[in-house]
């Protein structure tokens, strides 16, 4: 059942907005990033595999392992919670690509996105990349076909700037809204994490508190597949 106090926020608001985590695709089968077993960087050392300096040493290792990730976001599904979710603007700090797989028309990716792959010098995009059938220690990225540097995953690493313009439309969505869900995301990634303290109600949505807790209208302690699609009827496209 929705909590009333949930049902009271979203009543009256004319333009709800999403801001989703990594938690937001975990009942679709994708590892998040810090869970205490299975989180991404509880079995990856981030510096190794998310940075670009890292990228700079050894390049082989990383275009393996995100190879595999892309790989197994696509062989995922969208969950209930992604659908619920279709008619309403996304922010999201994911790279898979489950909120377009499940309609959403349109979706804000501060991170970038596996599937969004570019030289690493003059950014041309590049497509026709395979991914692979089993997970490997290295690979070599192809050459990019205009200036013969290396391909990379379109992906934001440490020590890199967030894209200006995804930014410019998250600051602008989430400031203009009524309310702003919140799903799945710890709050602990900078600057990502400041995003909803712009919005004038933050309703989170998450089965354990977090770095945003204390900043929300009311947090709902459930699951994006759980409760979302509970939430469908107050979720309409913004006029």
């Amino acid at each position: 059942m929705v909590p009333e106090e949930v049902t009271s926020l979203l009543a009256d608001a004319r333009r709800v907005v999403a801001f989703t985590g990594a938690g937001m695709s975990a009942e679709s089968g994708l590892d998040t990033y810090r869970d205490a077993t299975t989180g991404l960087w509880e079995n990856v050392d981030p510096q190794a595999m998310a940075s670009i300096d890292a990228w700079a040493r050894d390049p082989d290792p990383m275009w393996a392992w995100y190879l595999w990730r892309a790989r197994l976001a696509a062989e995922a599904q969208p969950n209930a919670g992604h659908r619920a979710l279709a008619p309403i603007p996304i922010v999201t700090q994911n790279i898979d690509n489950l909120h377009e797989r499940g309609g959403s028309v349109e979706v804000v990716h501060l991170h970038g996105s596996l599937f969004s792959f570019r030289c690493t010098i003059c950014a041309r995009p590049f497509r026709g990349v395979e991914l692979p059938e089993s997970p490997a220690e290295r690979a070599t990225p192809p050459a990019c076909p205009l200036c013969g540097n290396l391909i990379r995953p379109g992906v934001v690493w440490f020590g890199e700037m967030l894209p200006t313009d995804a930014w410019q439309r998250a600051e602008d969505l989430i400031s203009s809204c009524d309310a702003l869900l919140v799903v799945g995301t710890s709050g602990i990634v900078q600057p990502a994490a400041t995003l909803p303290l712009l919005a004038p109600a933050m309703i989170e949505i998450s089965p354990q508190e977090t770095n945003l807790t204390r900043f929300a209208s009311y947090s709902w302690r459930t699951t994006a597949a759980v409760g979302l699609p509970q939430l469908e009827s107050f979720l309409t496209t913004p006029s």
